[in-house]
Order: C-alpha cells, then sequence, then structure tokens
C-alpha cells in the first residue's frame, strides 16, 4: 500500500506515520544486507472520542467550498458516501444544481415563511385546522403541522432512515433540515432525538467507503480511515489486523473471494471430511467412497466393483467362510498411499488443506516465541549492562510470522487459481500447468528459506558463545532479507502473470508491505 500517513496531528488519532518512530542504529544494519526503509501506511486509526472532529473537518471542506450549511454539506457528503473527491468531480462534470438535485438538497434564496396573515392554517397530511405557529416550512417549501412532522421524523428514526429522511410531500425528494428534525422529535422523545444524533455521527463511518469500523470483538470502538486502495490491510490500535476491504482477517495473497470461499470450506467440511476418512474407503475402480453397511468384509461398490474392506484391495465377488475369492490381505505390505483411489477433488483439498493448516500450526507455536525471546533478552542486557543489540532476532521473528502467514494462505490461493471453481474457463489445461509450475517453483522456495528461518530464530542466543550469536544473527538478517525478496517476486508473478490476464472476472490482492510489524498476524484456524 503505497502513499504517506495523513497530516492530522490530533492526540485522539493513531496515525500509522507518527507511530513508527526513528531508526536505530541496528535497523541500520539490515538496510545494509538490502532491507528497505519502512512506509508508513496510508491509514489511521480514529479513536471514538474524535471521531466528530474528524467528520466536522471533512464537512467544513464542503461547507467552505460550495459555501453552505452544515445540513446541506451533511446531505451531499452521505448521498455520496462520504467521498469529497467523488463530490467534487460531479460537481465538475454536472453542475452545482444537479448535484444538488441528485442528493436531494434543496436552497431556496427567499424561504416563504409560514404565513401568518390566516388565523388557522390547514395540514393537508391530518387534514386538521391550527394556528400557523403550529406549522413548519422545510426548505422545499413544503408546509406541514408540527406533529404530522414528528411522527414522520420518529417513524423513520425508528426505520433507520435518520440519514436521508426525506420530506412528506409525495412526489418531493428534498431531505429535511436535520435541525428542525432535532428540534420537534427532543419535544417529544429526547432519547430518540439523541439516537437521531449518534446515527448522524456514525454515518461517517457506516457510510463511508474510506473509513470502517474495527471489526474486534468486543468492539474496540476504534473505526480506520484510509486514503488511496481500499485493496489493503491495516492495524487498528487495539492490535487486530484485518483486510479493509471485507473486514475479514487479513489473507492476502488470496482475494476476498478467494478467502470467504476458503474459510467457509473449511468450516463446512473439515466435519464432513472427518466423517468420510473415518466411515468410508474409496473404491478400487471408480475411487468413489464407500460406506459399509453390514458385516461382511466383501463389498460391493455402486459401480459393480467388489472390494476388501480390511484392505480396500479389489477382489473377485465369490468368497466362503474362510476366504475371499482372489484375494488376500492377511500380510503387512509396506505400500504408499494409493492416490489415484482417492476421489480427485477430495484429495485436491485434502493435499492444501493439510498444508496450509501445517503452516498455521507452525505459525502459532513461532507466535509463542516473541515472549520468550523478549525474556531472553532482557536477562541478556541486564548481563551485559544493555551493550548488546538484539534488534535483529525481534526483527527476525517478524520476518518469520509475516512470511509464515503468507505461506500458509498460499496453499489456499493455490487452490483456488489452479482448480475449477474460480477460473475454470480462463486457462487452457496447458496454461493452468505451465502458470501453477511458476507459482510452486516460488513457493516451494519461500517454504524452504521460511523454514531456515524458523531453525535459526530457535537457536537459544543467550545460551550461545558470541561467534554462535554472531553466526547466527549473520543467518537470520541474510534469510529475513532472502525470505523478503522471493515474498516479493511471488506478489508480483500472482498480480501480472496469474490475476493481471484474467478477462472474465478481476481479483485483486492487497499488496505487499516489506516492513516488519511488532504485532503478530491473526490466522485462521
Amino acid at each position: 500500500m503505497a502513499g504517506s500517513g495523513t497530516s492530522d496531528t490530533d492526540d485522539d488519532c493513531y496515525d500509522t506515520e507518527s507511530s513508527n518512530g526513528t531508526e536505530s542504529d541496528a535497523e541500520g544494519c539490515f538496510l545494509d544486507y538490502g532491507f528497505q526503509p519502512q512506509i508508513a501506511p496510508s491509514y489511521q486509526v480514529i479513536m471514538k472520542e474524535s471521531l466528530l472532529e474528524a467528520q466536522t473537518q471533512d464537512l467544513c471542506k464542503v461547507m467552505d467550498m460550495l459555501t453552505l450549511r452544515e445540513q446541506h454539506a451533511r446531505t451531499l457528503l452521505i448521498y455520496h458516501r462520504w467521498d469529497i473527491e467523488r463530490l467534487f468531480a460531479v460537481l465538475v462534470d454536472k453542475g452545482r444544481d444537479q448535484l444538488f438535485s441528485e442528493a436531494g438538497v434543496t436552497i431556496l434564496e427567499h424561504k416563504n415563511p409560514v404565513s401568518l396573515q390566516f388565523s388557522q392554517l390547514t395540514c393537508n397530511i391530518c387534514i386538521e385546522d391550527m394556528s400557523p405557529d403550529e406549522f413548519t416550512s422545510m426548505d422545499c417549501g413544503h408546509c406541514f403541522c408540527n406533529k404530522c412532522w414528528t411522527e414522520h421524523f420518529i417513524v423513520k428514526i425508528n426505520e433507520g432512515q435518520s440519514k436521508r429522511i426525506r420530506c412528506m410531500e409525495y412526489t418531493c425528494k428534498a431531505i429535511c433540515d436535520e435541525a428542525v428534525v432535532r428540534k420537534l422529535v427532543n419535544e417529544k422523545h429526547p432519547d430518540i432525538a439523541e439516537r437521531f444524533d449518534r446515527f448522524l455521527l456514525e454515518s461517517f463511518i457506516e457510510d463511508n467507503s474510506k473509513v470502517k469500523w474495527c471489526p474486534s470483538i468486543p468492539h474496540c470502538g476504534y473505526a480506520i480511515r484510509v486514503e488511496g486502495d481500499p485493496c489493503c490491510e491495516v492495524e487498528c490500535a487495539c492490535g487486530l489486523q484485518f483486510c479493509f476491504k471485507c473486514s475479514l482477517e487479513t489473507h492476502s495473497p488470496c482475494s476476498c473471494m478467494m478467502w470467504d470461499l476458503w474459510s467457509k470450506k473449511c468450516l463446512k467440511e473439515s466435519e464432513a471430511m472427518k466423517w468420510i476418512i473415518v466411515n468410508t474407503k474409496p473404491c478400487p475402480k471408480c475411487h468413489k467412497p464407500v460406506e459399509k453397511n453390514g458385516g461382511c468384509n466383501l463389498v460391493t461398490c455402486v459401480c459393480g466393483q467388489p472390494f476388501c474392506w480390511v484392505c480396500g484391495g479389489a477382489t473377485g465377488f465369490d468368497h466362503t467362510y474362510s476366504r475371499i475369492i482372489g484375494h488376500t490381505c492377511g500380510r503387512y505390505k509396506e505400500d504408499s498411499i494409493n492416490k489415484a483411489r482417492v476421489d480427485k477433488e477430495i484429495y485436491r483439498y485434502m493435499h492444501y488443506n493439510s498444508r496450509y493448516q501445517a503452516h498455521t500450526d507452525s505459525f502459532d507455536i513461532e507466535r509463542k516465541l516473541k515472549e520468550t525471546i523478549q525474556n531472553k533478552i532482557s536477562v541478556s542486557e541486564t548481563n551485559d549492562s544493555g551493550s548488546k543489540d538484539y534488534s535483529w532476532i525481534t526483527n527476525g521473528l517478524d520476518r518469520l510470522l509475516r512470511c509464515r502467514r503468507i505461506l500458509s494462505y498460499s496453499y489456499a490461493f493455490a487452490y483456488y487459481m489452479f482448480g475449477n471453481d474460480l477460473f475454470k474457463d480462463e486457462m487452457t489445461r496447458k496454461e493452468r500447468e505451465m502458470k501453477m509450475n511458476l507459482f510452486e517453483d516460488q513457493q516451494q522456495q519461500l517454504e524452504a528459506n521460511v523454514e531456515r528461518l524458523s531453525k535459526y530464530i530457535g537457536v537459544p542466543f543467550n545460551q550461545s558463545s558470541m561467534d554462535k550469536v554472531w553466526a547466527t544473527r549473520m543467518q537470520v538478517i541474510n534469510l529475513s532479507v532472502v525470505t523478503d525478496q522471493i515474498c516479493k517476486k511471488m506478489y508480483e508473478c500472482i498480480e501480472n502473470d496469474l490475476l493481471g490476464p484474467l478477462q472474465t472476472v478481476t481479483h485483486n490482492i492487497a499488496p505487499y508491505k516489506s516492513n516488519t510489524d511488532d504485532r503478530p498476524w491473526l490466522l485462521l484456524k
């Protein structure tokens, strides 16, 4: 995710640019070995207390540019999902009048007040006669009694339409003045008026394409604001990292659609796969799973093939009390699993899922090393009067966790990229094989170097000699650089060679970020 952090210096905002701090001398060693300086992501964490101020900043921009009142600026921004650039683009393309008309903004230069020349006025809604001071006129010029207006506002607020309450006139599309709504509702139901104000405030997030609530459970109360491409991975001040586009956990190099399908498939298939493995065996002819429903170990598939339930081998159909004709399985044989006997799609899923789970489990184990390593560093720094620098081990662990996460999700990506679920008609069989070989070569390189990095991260440096610590340090630094470069190449391959040429569908993935992170990534279990 390119770009710099926002320039807001509000104390209530957690700005990712200002939180990076200065580079230490030790980190300079990483730069010598190919590490790039950290680039601040272009997103900002907004605290709940500063939500009103963040909203006011956008309102003021529109109010100043178009010389509007706050209610009209809010109506325009809600209609355009708080996208100021889009709003101004419509202004340039269609003009001011069309901009206002589409959003339901009506501005009368000379608003006609409720006529006071009559002692009684008739409301066209309730058909009752009342004094003029019991009537209210909106910006569009339509006038009804306060009682009808109030009931109309309450109904709309309870229906969840607080942000765009239209005029009661049948053909009118104008949005009602929020100050009038607030005043009339507050006189009768202060609690509903308070809810109305809360909905207007929260519209800055819920209707904003660039701002989202953090999906943490329980909710931390923070929101994330992104400048630029919404297809990115962000981190809240509470420590949760998630995909901004779909609000699910970070999942690159999978696209949002791939990850949604994979996570649902894992939940759905896990129990089904367990039952199939425990209760069925594959037919040696058609490879479909067969369930045994009797006591005899000679079973017959629906395709007509008889086989032995004990070993799964094909047999003749006839049998006696002592043996099955044409078959014996009493002797132990050292034999590998015959993949051809397993249903192709089931085996394919098991292949990718087993590797995904293996790296997920490794990630969970390696994540626990963070606290252990910090304790070792504290002891070592105390014994050595703080003269040693151990940033190489913490940065190496951060790199390991990041690359392990990517490696784990790369198997979910490969399952859909080279299967028939999403891209069946996008590639010929030959093209699919070529692209799969290209991807798997890079995946294999990443896997090998991640395992090597994991090995050196686990070395007990606090119990080793200085020479061994120095050698371990160099290995960790070099492997961190290598894994970073391989990840970059893998992402470039995915974006340019795999997803880029697609014609009928578009899949975007969050861009790879080289900078390491102090907080652990989360994985779906």
